[in-house]
């Protein structure tokens, strides 16, 4: 039998475009909202890498999905779930979140401050690429985005909520040359941008 029906619930796409597989999470609610029809009591957000400023987005909600990259010491592209109380929360657990402001500490000032959602699911991807500023998703990872969609579909329908093929409007999604085709297509070459530093300066560095 699903669980009881939440009222309002967030899925949310964690992560910074820039760099490569930390931009997974992102893109994992971009390609939700393009291919997937939701009921109004769910909404879409790209969080980016706001930190802090999710709290209101989070206060509002009954559950909540996250997509994110993760260092779960896993091999490379491995996806793993987390719920409720399996997804470390405080400041003392293992670093989960790669970008500069763990999302842990999101959760537990959330819950520090009495509203962080009575569900919550973690779908995770471990990274293959950090390291390359301006890069997309690696292959193993992008591949991981469909897989990932359908683990918070079931997720979804497990609470009673039932998504139909088309579209949903994400909140917080960047200009449209940030998407992932107009991103990925766009990146310069390595002659027309050099990725590792001027080789007349840094002799040693390598070209990505």
């Amino acid at each position: 039998m699903p669980d009881p029906r939440p009222e309002r619930v967030l899925v949310l796409g964690i992560g910074n475009v820039l760099w490569a597989d930390e931009g997974f999470g992102v893109r994992c609610v971009e390609a939700l909202a393009e291919r997937w029809a939701l009921p109004a009591n769910v909404r879409l957000l790209d969080g980016g890498t706001q930190g802090l400023y999710l709290l209101p987005f989070l206060e509002e909600a009954d559950a909540l999905i996250v997509f994110d990259a993760v260092d779960f010491g896993l091999a490379p592209g491995a996806l793993l779930t987390l719920r409720d109380g399996d997804v470390p929360q405080f400041l003392g657990a293992k670093k989960m979140s790669l970008h500069q402001t763990g999302f842990q500490d999101v959760l537990a000032t959330a819950a520090l401050m009495g509203y962080c959602p009575e569900r919550l699911t973690l779908i995770g991807c471990q990274p293959v690429e950090l390291e390359d500023y301006g890069g997309g998703l690696r292959p193993l990872v992008a591949e991981r985005i469909a897989p990932a969609i359908d683990t918070a579909l079931a997720e979804l329908a497990r609470w009673g909520i039932e998504a139909l093929p088309g579209a949903t409007h994400c909140e917080g999604s960047a200009d449209p040359s940030l998407s992932r085709a107009a991103y990925e297509e766009g990146r310069p070459s390595d002659a027309e941008a050099c990725r590792s530093g001027d080789p007349r300066y840094f002799p040693d560095a390598e070209q990505v």
